[in-house]
């Protein structure tokens, strides 16, 4: 953990041992003074402690003066802090369990080295029970927000609205769970990421409230002010980042932008160049299970067996002759760059609308990594979520000559009102996606992605296309006589997360296919980087080398865990724990 401390002159002993302690348990120290036992005012440093726990910047905080009250009385006029005195390990316990306490006072009059080692031990091992609990701790943020109305006018304070826990406690213990198994476990699955708190936080913003059919000044239902104000900033933000013309931000998923954008542009029965699934594809690109097989003719094109490359020339022969009126170019697990320039010649020359599908590569266009494809394609779909690190969303860029019909086919052709929480949530992660830091973190996705596939390679599995140049990976298990479902069941066990996939020219079955595939943008976002890449791919190539052994497993499980801790999660601090 990083822990942050300070004391007066009178704690200042203390505060040295204190310190010493907390180091030799490994743990990341932040002393912020007194430096000496001349006097100072206990009030500057418990403020200093204070907002460093209550803005994120450390995990837990220590502050020590003669009877530890008045830090205590000092930290906890900070909105965020609840410090409270430690007398007993009994007593800390309780104030962990039951207030979520994050900083621990202590009086150097009164507590020696050693009990103060016993305090803190308390103080760092005890979780938050959550529950019931939860409930009152959210009513002491409340009145950190309300306490001026109160004092002014008098107001009484009224009880709040049950918790999830208490109303369903089914569904309680699942987010329970999962927020478990987000901690505890590593996410290696190609489309899946973790968005900021920020983004998390207008998920679940009271714009779930609002319906808002149709476009910002032209809505179907009164009240839309502020959905406007949100939508327009989405739809701004991504014309920024993307150089768009025109942005439609309300597609619920990657899925039904692809629907609308296509109905937009052809009629049922209309043929249409895709890439195959098992080389690469996507389902909505023509599979003849999905929407997008059933409603149109769709020609499959696929990749070089020799390199496992897109066949640009089997692509252009395919395209003058069946004479597409659509061609998509992206996937769902093609792991190189794509080359759009040449698929712009190839649909120009068919006369074709060409759009691409960048779902999957859309943090790194944004970072400036990966072509941008708002340069050629006449329209562009993407998800909000993968490497662009939002919500769960789809999105529709395109020129403006295409902008009215995708509009139509969006709302109402394909869905009524927008998820308006979620276009909130768009534009905060599309703000996020301008800053700079967003492109050092997309640069280490990559790299990440690189050093996976070369622990891989080393390791004796053959990587699909020799490597990468995005965010994921395909690894042909097969090769090793492992088939993906045994794999991915294999490796879920040991708390690596990943999802069995076809590779090209596959000869067993989608359902039990030859490969699996990795992606490291949710790892990126914890903060690995190559080492831990490496590591990673030791630890997959350990389990799927001893693929029915439980000691493995076990083994494997407890390096992972040590792997979560040291790169903890957000979701972590907001754990339900148990009532």
């Amino acid at each position: 953990m990083r822990i942050a401390i300070g004391a007066d002159h009178a704690g200042f002993p203390l505060k040295e041992q204190v310190r010493a302690v907390l180091e030799r348990r490994g743990h990341e120290v932040v002393d912020y003074g007194t430096d000496s036992q001349q006097s100072t005012d206990y009030p500057d440093y418990a403020a200093t402690v204070a907002c460093e726990v209550a803005a994120g910047r450390a995990d837990r905080g220590v502050l020590v003066c003669f009877t530890g009250v008045g830090m205590s009385m000092a930290a906890d006029k900070i909105p965020g802090a609840r410090a409270a005195l430690g007398t007993s390990p009994d007593q800390v316990r309780l104030v962990r369990q039951h207030n979520d306490a994050n900083i621990l006072t202590l009086g150097g009059k009164f507590t020696d080295a050693a009990t103060a080692e016993a305090l803190l031990e308390v103080f760092l091992e005890t979780p938050f029970e959550g529950g019931r609990h939860s409930r009152r701790v959210a009513k002491i943020a409340l009145l950190e927000g309300r306490a001026e109305t109160l004092l002014t006018t008098g107001e009484t304070v009224e009880p709040m609205a049950r918790s999830l826990a208490e109303v369903d406690p089914e569904v309680w213990e699942a987010v329970r769970n999962e927020v478990q198994r987000q901690h505890s476990g590593l996410e290696l699955i190609a489309s899946e990421n973790f968005t900021s708190e920020a983004v998390l936080e207008a998920t679940g913003s009271v714009f779930t409230n609002k319906y808002a059919e149709g476009y910002p000044a032209r809505r179907y239902y009164g009240g839309c002010q502020f959905v406007d104000v949100v939508e327009n900033l989405a739809r701004e933000r991504a014309k920024q980042i993307f150089r768009a013309e025109h942005v439609n931000v309300q597609p619920h998923s990657g899925s039904q932008a692809n629907m609308a954008a296509y109905a937009a542009v052809l009629q049922p029965g209309d043929t249409v160049l895709g890439m195959n699934l098992s080389h690469g594809g996507h389902l909505t690109h023509g599979h003849h299970l999905n929407f997008s097989g059933k409603t149109y003719k769709v020609v499959p094109y696929g990749v070089r067996r020799e390199d496992e490359v897109i066949d640009y020339d089997e692509l252009r022969t395919l395209a003058l002759d069946h004479r597409p009126k659509l061609i998509i170019a992206g996937g769902s697990a093609y792991p190189r760059i794509l080359d759009f320039p040449r698929f712009r010649q190839i649909a120009d020359e068919v006369e074709a609308v060409l759009l691409v599908d960048m779902a999957h590569f859309s943090g790194l266009v944004a970072a400036g990594l990966h072509p941008n494809p708002c340069d050629w394609a006449d329209i562009v779909t993407s998800t909000t979520h993968k490497t662009l690190r939002g919500p769960r969303a789809g999105l529709i860029l395109c020129r403006e000559k295409y902008a009215a019909a995708v509009d139509k086919l969006v709302f109402p052709g394909t869905q009524g009102g927008p998820l308006v929480h979620v276009v909130a949530a768009k534009a905060v992660c599309f703000l996020e996606a301008m800053q700079p830091e967003f492109i050092s973190y997309q640069k280490q996705v990559v790299a990440n992605a690189r050093a996976l596939a070369r622990g891989m390679a080393k390791a004796g599995f053959r990587v699909v296309s020799g490597g990468t140049d995005t965010h994921l990976l395909l690894v042909d298990v097969f090769s090793k006589g492992i088939r993906g479902k045994e794999a991915e069941a294999a490796l879920d066990q040991a708390h690596l997360t990943v999802n069995k996939n076809t590779i090209p020219f596959d000869v067993n079955p989608p359902l039990n296919p030859s490969g699996i595939r990795l992606g490291s943008p949710a790892v990126t976002t914890r903060g690995f980087r190559e080492p831990e890449m490496l590591e990673v791919a030791g630890l997959i190539a350990e389990v799927l080398g001893s693929l029915h052994s439980e000691e493995t497993r076990q083994s494997v499980r407890r390096r992972v865990a040590g792997l979560a801790e040291r790169f903890p999660l957000y979701v972590w601090r907001m754990a339900p724990a148990a009532k």
